[in-house]
């Protein structure tokens, strides 16, 4: 059986210090998924054992939201010997580009390396949704949502994660005034 928490540690993938995530809110620990499915032996085997969670859904095509879910709903889709396809962002909002295409009531499984609190994950439901798709499930390889299911369709993950998060406003280690570091696609500019 994969033991994903001894590969976050294996890789150097869990970080601590301060960090803001895509999410906005800021934390003290931080996973670094990139690390984690730096090597394709990692990506294929953590992909495969998603799949293994996710096939039950009966997905038609897998969906990821770029950058984080690429990588990962890949080797899913490789899994479960369907397509992959992926939303991006274009001017701050989350679209489907490159000649993809979502068929009228086609079962989409969307498949995101860490949620937290599932921003990135539901404009990319929205995205199928509004092109005529059927979001059949979610799946991830870290949950750190801090809900068994944060989304309005079927969800499964690999490990929940319960790391603390905080608001900005709220944030202990600004108050300390502890430098932050942004790891993250969305504020990385």
């Amino acid at each position: 059986m994969l033991d994903v928490a001894a590969l976050l540690r294996e890789t150097g993938a869990l970080l601590t210090g301060h960090f803001r995530l895509s999410s906005g809110l800021h934390s003290p620990g931080y996973v670094q998924c990139a690390l984690l499915l730096e090597h394709p032996r990692n990506a294929k085997a953590i992909g495969e054992a998603l799949a293994v969670k996710a096939y039950t859904f009966l997905p038609s095509k897998i969906v990821a939201p770029a950058l984080g879910g690429v990588i990962i709903g890949y080797t899913v889709a490789e899994a479960l010997d369907v397509p992959l396809i992926f939303t991006e962002r274009k001017e701050g909002a989350m679209t489907l580009r490159r000649g993809f295409r979502i068929a009228q009531g086609e079962a989409i499984v969307i498949v995101e390396d860490v949620v937290t609190t599932g921003k990135s994950t539901r404009e990319t439901a929205a995205v199928v949704e509004s092109l005529g798709g059927w979001v059949a499930g979610f799946a991830s390889i870290l949950n750190r949502s801090g809900s068994l299911n944060p989304f309005d369709a079927p969800y499964v993950s690999l490990l929940e994660l319960n790391l603390e998060t905080y608001d900005e406003a709220n944030c202990p280690l600004c108050a300390r005034g502890i430098p932050i570091d942004s790891p993250g696609s969305r504020y990385s500019r």
